[in-house]
């Protein structure tokens, strides 16, 4: 739609329905002529090609960018939301954790994430987390892309977050739980590398643990009753799809096939058992 000016704009009054009615008239401009056509498409032409040559005298102002061999140079903006996981607050562990892959990956020729499955008697508190299983969140999201599990702690008597289980395949990235969230417990991240193969697969629990907040294991003294407080969870465990319960819209692995049965001739597609 081209823009219109107000030159290009008569204001007449006009018979309508046997009223007489004020309208505004845009004038019709005319068609241009074949000169001018080609005119018009010489310099759009010459427009593109200059475009194109600036970039070869000046290949810093090139837009595209080459993924992934600029994985580690690329920049994602503060604001882009790819991925949702915990806050784990103990980043001396962390520190410690990363160090200590680097050097295996140095010393084997390894990458990294090949080097971290080779790392035993991993520090349980590089998992520590302010999750308390409030479930703020889960009532915060609004297509139920978060589904919060607890338990109930023998040790403080009190209830726990079992697992914090997170629907990737349906999030819509509002963020609206980690607004909603009264313990700083999890943030959005830009991560967007989350491709997989199967859909279930975008079904996972974001903690490792099973566990109370970092504080509250933290006060006690006793190392063996800090053990007995804290209990592991696999990233694909519990009732999620790859561990055999199904979610709406989403089957249990080795669950039969939903298979479609042909058109009906009302048109609509019927779905058999």
């Amino acid at each position: 739609m081209g823009m219109i000016q107000a030159t290009q704009i008569v204001n007449e009054e006009r018979p309508i329905a046997g009223k007489t009615v004020s309208v505004s008239v845009v004038q019709r401009l005319r068609p241009p002529t074949r000169f001018q056509v080609a005119l018009l498409g010489m310099q759009g032409l010459l427009q593109g090609m200059w475009l194109t040559l600036t970039y070869f005298w000046s290949p810093v102002e090139v837009v595209t960018r080459e993924y992934p061999e600029n994985r580690d140079s690329l920049k994602i903006t503060e604001r882009f939301r790819g991925n949702l996981r915990f806050k784990f607050p103990n980043e001396v562990a962390h520190q410690t954790h990363s160090a200590l892959l680097e050097q295996i990956a140095q010393e084997t020729q390894t990458h990294p994430e090949v080097a971290e499955n080779w790392i035993r008697d991993e520090d349980d508190t590089r998992w520590y987390h302010n999750c308390t299983g409030c479930s703020k969140c889960e009532e915060a999201c609004p297509n139920a892309s978060i589904r919060i599990l607890t338990r109930h702690g023998e040790i403080l008597d009190d209830r726990e977050i079992d697992r914090f289980v997170w629907r990737l395949d349906s999030c819509m990235f509002c963020n609206a739980c980690v607004l909603a969230c009264p313990w700083d417990a999890i943030e959005m991240t830009g991560g967007f590398e989350n491709a997989v193969f199967d859909r279930r697969l975008l079904v996972y629990s974001l903690n490792r643990l099973a566990a109370p907040r970092i504080n509250l294991i933290q006060d006690e003294q006793d190392p063996a009753v800090r053990a007995r407080m804290i209990d592991w969870r696999s990233r694909y465990g519990g009732p999620i799809p790859l561990g055999g319960t199904g979610l709406p819209n989403l089957p249990a692995i080795g669950a039969p096939k939903v298979q479609e049965c042909p058109v009906s001739h009302a048109g609509s597609t019927a779905v058999a058992p």
